[in-house]
């Protein structure tokens, strides 16, 4: 640990605010918690998203006092700071230039009760994780994103995930049931304590009346209570959840469930209780290959109102990246070009209802041909396979992108009787923009759609494609279709620029209400979801360089972290190759030599010594990146000539060093046994000075137990 504490001594110099706010948390936190250093701060601060902001500082929270204390600090110097758990949000939730806050280590606590129905939940908690506490009882939370393996509740919660088999009657929003948040001043209200929830009508009577304002403003407006219900109908997460003003009278839930989805830019969420749900035993899915597009969609409508538990879809782009895997069917490289598939799941406790289940699809979809027959299965490599084929999408994409770009995925919804056509205006959309290894899926059932394609931001004109793909976009989602620019994966800094076109005029002023009402100062995750730049989206582009090729495929998305053993005491795989893509960026340009040996000063410890080189990321990774393996080529180009020599006459003298070092520690062990422990110690100490802690290596230390030796 001697290197640990050296490295969080040294830090970065800070402004007169930022240094006395770092003075007062010092008193809060202990050193190793509270992260000035420029490697600590890049590493830390990265999260899955396209964008980059280095945070002045990094804090390490462990319970909910030190959160009060710091936002109070912050509140009173007028810090912004930034929440964050997992870090796997997409779209530039979860940076910041300023302080960044995270919850992970610390925040594991859990609890079952009311019989099962509920669970409490704190933010660190990975969401897979919650549903291995309740798969004993055959309960499961209800949202399951596709990053369910990494995402934690905190995130979660604050984007209103949602994923494959929920909707949007098991979403964050729907299955909420109480949450524990601190406000910017300190306040801290939990919706589940009534002497909390009374003390928050007493101390915050303003901001009661503020929400009470803000839901009369919506239902004395009959177009714009309508406009809301209307574009909740469809998966949406684009800006607030101001739907809380129009499902809920009682100010407490309508600030319960204004949190769900605010994105960290409202209040720190401390823990949340789930409305747990059924997790049936038995499942089965099938793969169905339709002619077009057209038809699928159109059979995804009549499914609506079967009993499915999913309808996923799959382009032709979508089917071609699968087709060359060694389990997929022969047929699937004859398909022309409009094919188009879609992922039916049934479930059900019963098996004999799930066959039942099963029949009731087919027959609701008999009038639309099929390319080939098909059948439900629950067959564990033909079940795998089909889902493989439909989560492999971003990783094929991810891994395949030219080394210099970056992957993007994106979320729209549109009404489900439009969803045919707006899948053929997105074709057309990316092929005129020339996005030619865009793949277009989703969860058809409710409309959603995403695409994913790899983005070059390395040069001007680059950026200008991906704006004017952005714009229209905008127009093809909002004005063609009146769909939602983001349905599942939160608005972030992303679609920030469009939250107005989207909503329109009095709704985004209901937004920017909700912002001022709990965030007066403007201080807590600023510049997230509700942002006045048009270019918001365009600026503080991730750098990714070329730096090995092990890890340049690259995503950043942080799958790996909840596998690695040495996250929480150094880096995470996905902070390794950070900090390795920086280093070579900074060698590459030499625009910033101080921060170069800065980093470098500490990178051994960090990136090196502690990384464990067992593997295990790459068993979670998407694009199958071994960090550990990529750690050994570094441990390699770091040794010198001499010391390889060195190694090569150990290695092929091994009986001979053997018996020197037995017969150097029998010399220790005989002075040992003259002198005593103190003055040996004293000797040791004494050289362990002179050297400045680099003992030279013809002086024999003193091993632990060395009296014992015989």
């Amino acid at each position: 640990m001697l290197k640990f504490t050296f490295l969080l001594r040294k830090t970065m110099s800070l402004s007169p605010s930022y240094q006395k706010f770092k003075d007062q948390i010092a008193a809060v936190l202990d050193s190793e918690r509270l992260l000035t250093n420029p490697l600590q701060t890049l590493a830390y601060g990265t999260d899955a998203s396209f964008y980059r902001l280095i945070p002045k500082m990094v804090l390490l929270v462990h319970s909910e006092a030190e959160v009060v204390a710091i936002i109070k600090a912050a509140n009173a110097l007028n810090i912004p700071l930034t929440f964050r758990a997992a870090g796997t949000s997409l779209s530039g939730q979860a940076i910041t230039d300023s302080v960044l806050v995270v919850a992970t280590h610390g925040w594991k606590h859990y609890e079952l009760f009311d019989d099962k129905q509920k669970i409490k939940l704190e933010p660190g908690i990975v969401g897979a994780r919650a549903n291995t506490f309740l798969a004993p009882h055959g309960l499961k939370i209800g949202p399951d994103p596709a990053s369910i393996g990494a995402a934690m509740i905190g995130g979660i919660v604050a984007n209103n995930a949602s994923g494959m088999c929920c909707g949007t009657a098991q979403n964050s929003y729907k299955t909420i049931a109480d949450i524990r948040m601190i406000l910017h001043d300190g306040t801290v209200l939990d919706t589940a304590d009534t002497e909390s929830v009374a003390s928050f009508y007493e101390t915050q009577a303003h901001l009661i009346e503020e929400i009470k304002d803000l839901r009369h403003t919506i239902v004395t407006n009959p177009a714009l209570e309508e406009r809301i219900r209307q574009k909740f109908k469809i998966k949406n997460t684009t800006g607030y959840s101001i739907n809380a003003l129009v499902d809920y009278e009682d100010p407490i839930e309508i600030i319960k469930h204004l949190m769900v989805g605010s994105e960290g830019t409202l209040a720190f969420i401390s823990n949340v209780t789930f409305k747990t749900v059924v997790d049936e035993k038995h499942k089965s899915c099938s793969l169905l290959i339709f002619n077009s597009i057209q038809d699928a969609c159109n059979a995804t409508i009549l499914l609506k109102s079967s009993p499915v538990a999913a309808v996923e879809l799959l382009d032709r782009d979508s089917i071609r990246s699968v087709e060359n895997d060694t389990e997929a069917p022969d047929y699937f490289k004859t398909l022309h070009e409009d094919a188009c598939a879609l992922l039916v799941e049934c479930r059900d406790n019963d098996k004999e209802v799930l066959l039942q289940k099963q029949q009731q699809v087919k027959a609701q979809i008999v009038s639309i041909p099929t390319f080939t027959d098909y059948e439900f299965t629950s067959d564990p490599k033909q079940y795998y396979f089909n889902w493989k084929a439909r989560k492999g999408l971003l990783p094929t994409v991810g891994g395949l992108r030219k080394t210099g770009t970056t992957v993007i995925i994106e979320d729209v919804a549109f009404p489900l009787p439009q969803l045919a056509e707006a899948c053929v205006a997105l074709k057309a959309l990316f092929k005129k923009y020339e996005y030619h290894d865009a793949v277009l899926f989703g969860h058809a059932l409710e409309g959603n759609l995403h695409f994913v394609f790899s983005q070059d931001f390395s040069n001007p004109k680059e950026v200008q494609r991906y704006e004017d793909l952005m714009a229209e976009l905008a127009i093809i989602v909002v004005d063609q279709f009146g769909g939602s620019l983001k349905a599942e994966h939160g608005t972030g800094r992303n679609m920030a620029p469009f939250v107005e076109k989207e909503w329109g005029a009095a709704a985004y002023d209901i937004m920017k209400r909700i912002k001022k009402i709990f965030d007066p100062k403007n201080q807590i995750n600023p510049d997230v979801l509700i942002n006045p730049d048009p270019k918001a989206h365009l600026k503080h582009l991730k750098p990714l360089p070329e730096s090995h090729a092990i890890i340049d495929k690259c995503m950043e998305c942080g799958f790996c972290e909840p596998h690695c053993v040495s996250e929480g005491l150094t880096l995470s795989p996905r902070q390794r190759i950070v900090i390795a893509r920086e280093i070579s960026r900074l060698e590459a340009t030499n625009d910033d030599p101080q921060r170069l040996a800065d980093i470098r000063k500490d990178v051994t410890y960090q990136l090196d010594e502690t990384c464990a080189t067992d593997g295990l990321c790459a068993l979670a990774c998407p694009v199958h990146i071994d960090t550990g393996k990529f750690v050994k080529h570094w441990r390699a180009d770091a040794i010198t000539d001499t010391q390889k020599k060195v190694a090569n006459y150990i290695g092929s003298n091994m009986a001979s060093t053997t018996a020197i070092m037995r017969a150097g520690l029998k010399v220790v062990s005989f002075f040992h046994s003259i002198l005593g422990t103190s003055v040996m110690s004293s000797i040791s100490s004494g050289l362990h000075w002179i050297s400045g802690g680099n003992i030279p290596k013809w002086i024999p230390q003193i091993p632990k137990g060395a009296d014992k030796i015989k």
